[in-house]
């Protein structure tokens, strides 16, 4: 059995909790809410504050154990940092942190969808949600199998992200931290073959017909 501090970027946790049984239109609508809300009207620390506080009682509504949010995280983290301090640098500390609070609301939000839904009930929502423009020639089945795959990677891309920057730690070289071309070539070159690998099996499977 896994871990509960150990549970994959991106993994499904099971559970019977209202934000479970939820449909995904009501989820993506409520997500879409809330994303808009906080871009416009958060404008100091203290409500990005509050932004969080929301995403962590939604959590302990879903029984998701926060460590397993928090691990989640550990990848966009380092990343919320440097926009930080660039912000810091360009404008106030109130600023900067006002706009870290809310895009960490931001990322942990849409982080708990894919804990509290199964891939199959996404694609299912995205199906009926966007059943209407099949009739203007939209295919509709493979749009839905997009839009899946993107929210379901987005955990794995900011996982890849980080396991890069552990490699460059790990390799003391510190010039490198400074280097946007080392820091940005694993992560395209890596990005492409994971890209491959997705295209080649769902190719295999006939999804591409």
């Amino acid at each position: 059995m896994i871990r509960a501090d150990r549970v994959p970027m991106g993994l499904y946790v099971p559970g019977t909790s209202p934000v479970h049984r939820a449909p995904v239109w009501a989820k993506l609508t409520v997500l879409a809410v809330f994303l808009v809300t906080t871009a416009i009207v958060v404008d100091t620390w203290v409500g990005g504050l509050v932004s969080i506080a929301v995403v962590v009682f939604v959590a302990l509504l879903a029984r998701v154990p926060l460590r397993v949010l928090a691990r989640q995280l550990t990848g966009p983290v380092p990343i919320l940092v440097f926009v930080g301090l660039l912000l810091w640098w360009r404008s106030t500390w109130q600023d900067a942190l006002s706009t870290v609070l809310v895009l960490l609301a931001a990322v942990s939000a849409a982080v708990l969808l894919t804990l509290t839904t199964r891939v199959s009930a996404m694609m299912a929502g995205f199906d009926r949600m966007l059943r209407p423009l099949g009739r203007f020639g939209v295919p509709v089945e493979a749009v839905s199998l997009a839009l899946t795959l993107t929210i379901r990677l987005i955990p794995l891309q900011v996982q890849m992200v980080g396991e890069v920057l552990d490699a460059r730690k790990a390799r003391g070289s510190r010039a490198a931290g400074l280097s946007l071309t080392a820091f940005g070539v694993p992560v395209v070159v890596r990005t492409i073959l994971r890209a491959r690998g997705i295209s080649d099996a769902l190719r295999a499977r006939g999804a591409a017909d």
